[in-house]
């Protein structure tokens, strides 16, 4: 879900009361279009997230402590520059609009006092940080708009800076009962009413239109102009009783969780009772908090899904490569299937070379392989003598077989290459952190995918596996990636410790830890196991075949691509992640 103008308002309204006043003391630019200000005043130390990444763009208050890039982008020293021991003057919405404009007094370089205003346009794929002076130009902005972007409203250094071109809707919190009911008569009676809703007024999202409609009607399904004078009434009293409320500043910051998946999915500033039982509402009094809570693990998974597209795109890549290589050589493979029979047919000829004269098309003869010796025609080359025919299907024969064993062989090498890489894909899809990323490009650049750059130059240091209490207190260990596998299983698991791998699916090594003493317990097998089945391939399956075996039955065979094992004196069990 999108900001919309009520949590742009809550946002602005929580700013406003506690960092009204502040300073700037610390600006850091940890992406290329987010900010993190550290702000020092009348509430003490207060910290403020600017994101302008089009599906988590918001502004808010944080704990987050998210380090910067050791050389500040330009954007940021500009930042620093302009607004460095200026104060903040106030926070505010222009028209209820997506917008949240920071103005700060300070001086200019005559030292003269002066405004400059920091604009958030929190606005989907248009969202952006724009710095303007106090000749109202723009000074700089965390991303440049220029006429093959947008013919309508450039953003660049030295222009004036325009406002987001206004809607044709009117805004909410100026309006009073009659504006409202007025505005419903006029609008189109062939929308359905949260769409009507959501057409007229702006800052309103179609959660927020939803919402306003179910509470008056109990649905959405009625259309505008099949209401009467009473129910547009209604309509436009609840529409009211919301709007008012933003009006004088009555939030209740909110997000939904789903009762079946568990995770976030909508929020808001407005108390959300449409979805029933199939939801849990989740209430605080911050909406940074609201906002912080659901975005976290979304922007988590932005983020490092933009960092890994380039690991992810070649191993891709490598993976169509190796299919298609797989593909060939099967095709290859499958024309060697003849080489029995050139064998036979040169055996054939030569024990009847005696009824077989040069320019014969084929040789009729009985087949002595055959019990009932039936007969089989042998195409010959006219140009050939008799011998010369037998000798031709021997050496296809010779190299048929040498192809197959070379194809076989690499067929071998490539089924090989295919699992590692799709095990490598797997791993990029567990990554959590900076650190999984260059883990795997060091492990890709190892093995010779990815060419030498000067941060795969020195080795890193592995992160440390992740690491779970079983319900009865056994410790267990899961790698995040092939040469974290490795080093669980080969150097860090004891030989008395169990082993937990998906059958026959790619996921991490699990081990079990053994404690002097204890038994491992049913308990604790199933749940490792259950973690080897969602650290897999198979995380959204049900009843995900697990092996699993003592630590000392797992050998590494010379030469295996990382993570990659053997291992005997297994059991199975069935497990759902």
């Amino acid at each position: 879900m999108a900001m919309d103008g009520f949590s742009v308002a809550a946002l602005t309204f929580e700013i406003n009361k506690e960092l009204s006043g502040a300073k700037p003391d610390k600006i850091q630019q940890t992406e290329s279009d987010e900010l993190l200000i550290s702000f020092f005043g009348p509430n003490g130390q207060k910290k403020l997230r600017l994101t302008a990444n089009a599906s988590v763009a918001r502004v808010c208050l944080t704990e987050d402590k998210k380090q910067s890039p050791k050389t500040a982008p330009l954007f940021c020293m500009l930042l620093r520059k302009h607004l460095s021991g200026a104060r903040l003057k106030e926070v505010t919405q222009p028209g209820f609009e997506r917008v949240m404009v920071l103005t700060f007094d300070g001086t200019d370089e005559f030292g003269d006092p002066c405004e400059k205003r920091l604009v958030a346009e929190l606005m989907g794929r248009h969202s952006n940080l724009i710095l303007v002076g106090a000749d109202g130009r723009v000074i700089d902005a965390a991303r440049h708009v220029d006429f093959s972007v947008s013919s309508v409203r450039q953003i660049l250094p030295g222009l004036a800076y325009q406002s987001p071109p206004p809607q044709n809707k009117r805004n909410p919190i100026e309006c009073d009962l009659n504006t409202i009911l007025e505005a419903l008569k006029q609008a189109d009676g062939k929308e359905k009413i949260d769409r009507a809703v959501l057409g007229l007024f702006r800052g309103v999202s179609p959660l927020i239109a939803r919402e306003i409609c179910i509470r008056t009607f109990t649905n959405c399904d009625k259309f505008l102009g099949e209401l009467d004078f009473s129910q547009k009434l209604e309509l436009a009293t609840s529409c009211y009783t919301v709007f008012q409320a933003a009006a004088e500043q009555k939030f209740l910051p909110c997000y939904l969780v789903g009762k079946d998946t568990g995770k976030p999915f909508e929020f808001a500033a407005v108390n959300i009772t449409q979805y029933g039982g199939a939801a849990q509402v989740v209430q605080n009094e911050s909406m940074s908090q609201i906002v912080e809570a659901f975005y976290a693990e979304r922007d988590a998974k932005e983020r490092m899904a933009h960092r890994s597209a380039r690991l992810t795109k070649l191993v891709s890549t490598n993976i169509e490569r190796c299919a298609k290589k797989l593909s060939v050589q099967l095709a290859e493979l499958s024309d060697t299937d003849n080489l029995d029979k050139y064998k036979k047919y040169g055996e054939l000829i030569t024990a009847n070379l005696y009824r077989i004269n040069k320019g014969d098309k084929s040789a009729v003869v009985e087949d002595f392989y055959d019990e009932t010796l039936k007969t089989v025609t042998i195409p010959l080359d006219m140009r050939m003598s008799p011998s010369e025919n037998a000798q031709r299907y021997f050496k296809k024969y010779a190299k048929a077989k040498t192809a197959k064993a070379e194809i076989t062989n690499q067929l071998k090498k490539t089924r090989a290459e295919l699992s590692y890489l799709e095990s490598v894909e797997e791993e990029l899809s567990f990554a959590e952190t900076v650190q999984d990323l260059a883990e795997i490009s060091q492990e890709l650049y190892e093995q010779g995918y990815v060419k030498r750059t000067e941060k795969n130059k020195k080795k890193q240091a592995l992160s440390k596996p992740m690491e779970f209490q079983t319900s009865d207190g056994f410790t267990v260990l899961v790698g995040k990636n092939n040469k974290q596998n490795d080093i669980l299983t080969l150097k860090t698991a004891k030989n008395a410790d169990l082993w937990f791998h998906t059958k026959d699916i790619h996921g991490s090594h699990v081990i079990l830890r053994y404690e002097h003493g204890k038994v491992f317990s049913e308990t604790a097998i199933l749940e490792a196991a259950e973690l080897a089945a969602k650290y897999s391939k198979a995380k959204h399956s049900q009843n995900v075949p697990v092996d699993y075996t003592l630590v000392k039955f797992v050998k590494k065979p010379a030469g295996a691509a990382p993570g990659m094992v053997i291992y005997t004196d297994n059991k199975t069990v069935y497990v759902t992640p």
